[in-house]
């Protein structure tokens, strides 16, 4: 293999005297077959036995790598920028009296129309600020209401995972129960769909296309709810805000860990039954667009670090959890001097679920990182269960406040807040450009990838040399090492005639698109390769010799809920992009090579603008065709144009207005896409054309 930079000597110096005139475009690998390119393996599943992640071995590499994690995490919740923190107006009441603690319902808007319900603990006798807990729950039926019946309650005395039959039926009020009698204020609050919180089905309403585009998912606004609650909890009086811990077994661990990875504030985390290498959440709850391309459940719960981190495991995903996600979370602990202030234990004996070894270990891990009383006791007492009645929030006399919305109104709510959020940060000049890339980058670093390739990342193939009449032809295949991609790439040139210039031309149909059916390069390239030019084209991934003869592009995704596949994988848009930054830094690698002009026909335009408002330099020129494209056009997931999170920052203008700083020129601006392209005709009206962009117009304009 050679790298790229003698891929690029050989494009211009090469002088071989073969001659071999096709007689039709010219294939880089032989017919038949396809690129040995590690995106055409199955696709990444959350039901995968093994989602592998290496920590960085620096703790400058890992606070860099956390930096990104945690952008990612925001962005694939919808919550970049941050929405307002609007007030709570908290409803308190119906204390009752459990001896030794008390017990009061809540209720509070986490957002204007959307409420989060709960339970609160608080211990009787306990003095001065306390220590706050907030207890987001699983999976469980009915939730906060869970009764584990008759039957299910035997079955935990039997085996003795309970030692008492209140625990057996109600191991949720046990765990509050207990943290109370210790000394803790604890709320428990709702998922979405489940107990009070009843205004949106649990698992449905936030699944199709729009809301994907839109980035509005049940995690992001369960991570909002969690963060309200932790604004809540740390807002009464009798609560130490330096002293706040998050517990939650199953889906209860996620939010556990989700929450703690994006807030600074919580002390102590202690997620159960949850964190793993294995399966990473099986809800849609627990999954988003975007959420864990590269990363894993154990680099999330790293971002908690240094600070002090338990888990436990069961007989489920979680059971190898000492061998396999510990030695990374230690690794990154290290990184601080603090591994031992990172723990697993797992509970083989049982199956999934937070019994009371589970509990018992929690208590004592935050009875330590928490500074309790040490005369509390640490071992599970007996108590007195309430009864849904007594947990039940809305009744009679405490109806649903009248302005609460269904999904339909929450999402449409959303979506002005959202849209009028990032149309104040549009730059109104192009001097405001250099600010908004702040805010836009991160996104695009996360929906396509973090702009152009290290320089030693690229891996090139021994070039094909050929001749095609006056010109040089080179074969050969680019990609990524650490990737493990392979594209398939022709360029050409006049030995005599190259002055440093390099058209990368990418278009939608693939390298073919340059050559007649006798394989001769089309009119409008000649004319620029006797100008000077060299002109580099590639099949993008998914094009050209990637597929076989008369086989179809096919990328699926889950259409009942596209985050259980992008939530894993890369868009196929963003593959694209990306082949395109990977072909750039190939082409800038080479000392004579004076200028980068960046081409997009035939269905590549999109691919293209988007590859270079990901970047600041590389490129020269860049002509893009939108045949009149917009976001607001896809209507499902097979649209090769699907791009999580495109509405959301503005479409088309709002994703690549950072191309505006160079000469960049964009085609196909129809009436179709004139309102995402609002921003380009602010900021840059002569850059819009109605025109197509055709070859014969490529090659007049990179030559003006």
């Amino acid at each position: 293999m050679r790298t790229a930079s003698q891929l690029f000597v050989s494009l211009i110096l090469i002088g071989m005297c073969v001659s071999t005139v096709s007689a039709e475009a010219p294939r880089v690998f032989p017919v038949g077959t396809k690129p040995s390119d590690s995106r055409l393996k199955p696709l990444r599943k959350l039901e995968d036995k093994l989602h592998p992640w290496a920590p960085p071995q620096t703790k400058a590499a890992w606070e860099a790598e956390a930096a990104r994690i945690r952008e990612q995490i925001l962005i694939s919740n919808g919550l970049w920028p941050m929405p307002e923190m609007t007030p709570l107006h908290p409803v308190i009441f119906d204390k009752l009296d459990r001896g030794d603690y008390t017990v009061e319902k809540v209720y509070f808007a986490s957002r204007p129309g959307h409420y989060v319900t709960g339970s609160l603990y608080r211990p009787k006798k306990a003095e001065g600020k306390l220590p706050g807990i907030l207890c987001p729950h699983g999976h469980w039926k009915d939730g906060r209401f869970y009764d584990a019946g008759d039957e299910g309650a035997a079955g935990q005395l039997a085996t003795g995972a309970e030692d008492f039959a209140s625990g057996a039926y109600s191991p949720l009020q046990a765990r509050f129960a207990q943290l109370a009698r210790m000394g803790c204020v604890v709320f428990h609050y709702d998922m979405i769909g489940i107990a009070d919180s009843q205004m949106i089905v649990h698992r449905e309403e936030f699944n199709d296309v729009e809301a994907s585009l839109r980035l509005q998912n049940k995690m992001g606004l369960q991570t909002w709810n969690s963060l309200r609650s932790l604004d809540f909890i740390t807002s009464l009086p009798d609560v130490d805000p330096a002293r706040i811990g998050v517990t939650g077994a199953s889906g209860g661990g996620t939010q556990t860990f989700m929450l703690c990875a994006i807030d600074p504030r919580p002390a102590v985390a202690f997620p159960a039954v949850m964190v793993s290498t294995d399966m990473q959440g099986g809800c849609q709850c627990e999954n988003a667009d975007y959420l864990r391309i590269g990363i894993n459940n154990i680099a999330i719960a790293a971002l908690f670090a240094p600070r002090p981190l338990g888990m436990v495991g069961a007989d489920d995903w979680t059971i190898n959890i000492e061998t396999s996600g510990l030695p990374e979370l230690k690794q990154v602990y290290s990184l601080y001097g603090n591994a031992d202030l990172v723990a697993a234990k797992t509970y083989k004996q049982f199956p999934h679920n937070y019994n009371q070894w589970s509990r018992e270990l929690m208590y004592h891990w935050f009875a330590t990182h928490l500074k309790l009383d040490p005369s509390v006791p640490l071992e599970q007492l007996d108590f007195w269960p309430l009864t849904r009645a007594q947990l039940t929030i809305f009744d009679e006399q405490h109806p649903v406040p009248t302005d609460a919305l269904a999904a339909p109104a929450l999402r449409q709510k959303m979506t002005e807040e959202s849209t009028a959020a990032w149309q104040a940060l549009l730059p109104k000049t192009k001097a405001d450009i250099v600010l908004y890339k702040k805010s836009i980058r991160p996104v695009l670093g996360v929906t396509l990838g973090h702009g152009l390739p290290l320089f030693e990342d690229i891996e090139a193939s021994d070039p094909a040399p050929g001749d095609l009449g006056s010109y040089k032809m080179i074969k050969v295949r680019v990609g990524r090492k650490t990737e493990g991609t392979q594209m398939p790439v022709v360029a050409l040139y006049h030995p005599d005639r190259f002055n440093g210039r390099i058209g990368i031309w990418i278009d939608g149909a693939g390298k073919s698109a340059l050559f007649d059916t006798l394989g001769h390069p089309i009119p409008a390239v000649t004319k620029l390769l006797d100008a000077g030019f060299a002109i580099a084209s590639a099949d993008l991934f998914l094009t050209g010799e990637y597929l076989s003869a008369g086989e179809t592009a096919s990328y699926p995704i889950d259409e009942k809920f596209p985050g259980y596949t992008v939530g894993y994988n890369r868009p196929l848009l963003a593959h694209r992009v990306r082949d395109v930054l990977t072909l750039i830094r190939a082409s800038t690698l080479h000392p004579e090579v004076k200028s980068v002009h960046l081409v997009g026909t035939g269905g590549a335009g999109l691919t293209v603008l988007l590859a270079r408002a990901s970047i600041d330099s590389g490129v020269t020129r860049c002509l893009a065709d939108l045949n009149g494209f917009a976001f607001s056009s896809v209507t499902t997931v097979n649209d090769p144009h699907f791009l999580p999170g495109a509405l959301k920052y503005g479409g088309v203008g709002g994703l690549t207005i950072p191309a505006a700083e160079g000469t960049t020129s964009i085609y196909g601006a129809t009436a179709a896409n004139e309102g995402e392209l609002a921003v380009w005709k602010q900021l840059s009206a002569e850059s819009l054309h109605a025109e197509a962009l055709t070859p014969e117009l490529v090659a007049e304009t990179l030559l003006k």
